[in-house]
């Protein structure tokens, strides 16, 4: 039985495939390691897409209100800290409770 089974392990065709697996894992330019890593990186691109898609759907929105003078007033003050004469601005900053 284990003549049968060594036999067939130490077979030419056996030894050459094993060798073959082991160049295509580790070696080879196109290794399934390598295909590995960039699949992790394509999901990362991907997720970085929808959050940017997100960020400019945001920023039209704001681009949007600014056609109106009321909004682009709020906008100025809230943003940038601008302010109208004999006026007083207090900034007060929130700890976040995220810990």
């Amino acid at each position: 039985m284990k003549k049968t089974v060594l036999k067939y392990i130490l077979n030419r065709y056996v030894l050459l495939l094993i060798a073959f697996a082991v160049w295509m894992y580790f070696f080879d330019d196109n290794s399934i390691r390598i295909h590995q890593e960039l699949n992790k990186d394509i999901e990362k691109l991907e997720h970085s897409i929808h959050f940017y898609k997100k960020e400019i759907a945001k920023d039209k929105q704001i681009i949007e209100n600014q056609k109106d003078p009321e909004k682009l007033k709020r906008f100025a003050r809230e943003n940038y800290q601008m302010k109208k004469k004999n006026e007083d601005i207090y900034i007060i900053e929130y700890d976040s409770l995220d810990d």
